[in-house]
């Protein structure tokens, strides 16, 4: 992530974020009980633990997307 956030993702493993990414594109904002649901489907966090992930990534995007952190520059593989 961009921002400040890194710290508090530092405790989300790359399955964990996966598991995350998943439940979101099944549980969307008119979910009922949408946190609920996809901390179930992450497995070993909360509902807040998820909704926080959640606002943090939001705001990472619209920093980057605003300009305010520059976009990546890959190297190429030669393909």
């Amino acid at each position: 992530m961009a921002s400040n956030s890194m710290s508090s993702n530092a405790s989300w493993t790359r399955q964990e974020n996966k598991l995350f990414e998943r439940a979101l594109a099944i549980y969307d904002q008119d979910t009922p009980d949408r946190w609920h649901n996809v901390a179930r489907a992450v497995g070993g966090k909360s509902a807040d633990e998820v909704r926080q992930h959640y606002e943090l990534l939001i705001r990472d995007v619209k920093d980057i997307e605003s300009g305010r952190y520059p976009h990546p520059t890959y190297r190429s593989n030669g393909n």
